[in-house]
């Protein structure tokens, strides 16, 4: 993705549910959706319990917006960050949005800004509760992020026996070749995880240890896989067909 064509994205930080050891990794993976134009955390920075943020904001040319917590039992954070998210939203100056928390709060401000014709990219730990997840048309688990995009995934890759085991994930991958597949049953792999991630925005191949989508689909052996020239200098397209497709053809 160049730089011109390269969607404008507004990061926006929930401090009180996010730790700040994640955040280099965090923005590592935020670019592969695009620039983060706009770079804020929200948080009571008067309190103790950020203190280790400090380094991290300045490193990463975050802007910290202080919100006192006036009233015990309201996360005024959240309304802050909120009243940011439709502010920057009506600027129309943004391609998308990456709301970083593990709080269902944020549930409904997701799905504002989806009606609105613009991508959320949200980011949590695992407990963080499903509607928030299904609110975003991606969701990245902080646990799965290694800090460099090139890392390998920090699980340990399931087996072949193990992932075809996994009922859920062969149904889902099988489905999405079938739907994106030609009427000879090979299916580009880019259109193969389009229609993944609209149907389980958590997806992600880290998920069962693999840092690719690429790397799992072969993992679970269950696909041919052919990489096919597009053009001089150009890099190859990978396209995959169900095994058991290829044997009944």
């Amino acid at each position: 993705m160049s730089s011109e064509s390269a969607a404008k994205l507004a990061v926006l930080i929930d401090a009180d549910n996010a730790q700040p050891a994640i955040i280099a990794a965090l923005l590592a993976e935020i670019a592969k959706y695009g620039t983060a134009h706009v770079k804020r955390a929200y948080g009571d920075w008067t309190g103790t319990h950020l203190k280790g943020w400090k380094d991290e904001l300045l490193r990463q040319s975050i802007q910290p917006i202080q919100q006192f917590g006036y009233t015990r039992g309201k996360n005024a954070t959240d309304s802050a960050l909120i009243i940011d998210a439709m502010d920057l939203l009506y600027s129309e100056r943004f391609d998308g949005f990456c709301i970083v928390s593990s709080d269902s709060d944020f549930t409904r401000l997701a799905g504002r800004i989806r009606e609105s014709g613009l991508a959320v990219y949200g980011f949590g730990e695992r407990k963080t509760p499903e509607p928030f997840v299904s609110a975003c048309d991606k969701f990245i688990y902080v646990e799965n992020l290694s800090g460099k995009p090139d890392e390998e995934a920090p699980l340990k890759p399931r087996s072949a026996a193990q992932l075809k085991q996994d009922a859920g994930l062969v149904n889902l991958l099988r489905n999405a070749v079938d739907a994106a597949s030609d009427e000879d049953g090979w299916a580009g792999l880019g259109p193969v995880g389009s229609i993944i991630s609209k149907q389980r925005p958590d997806f992600d191949a880290r998920n069962y240890g693999y840092a690719k989508l690429s790397d799992l689909v072969a993992a679970t052996t269950l696909f041919e896989i052919e990489r096919r020239s597009t053009g001089e200098g150009r890099p190859k397209t990978i396209h995959v067909r169900n095994r058991k497709k290829a044997a009944r053809g």
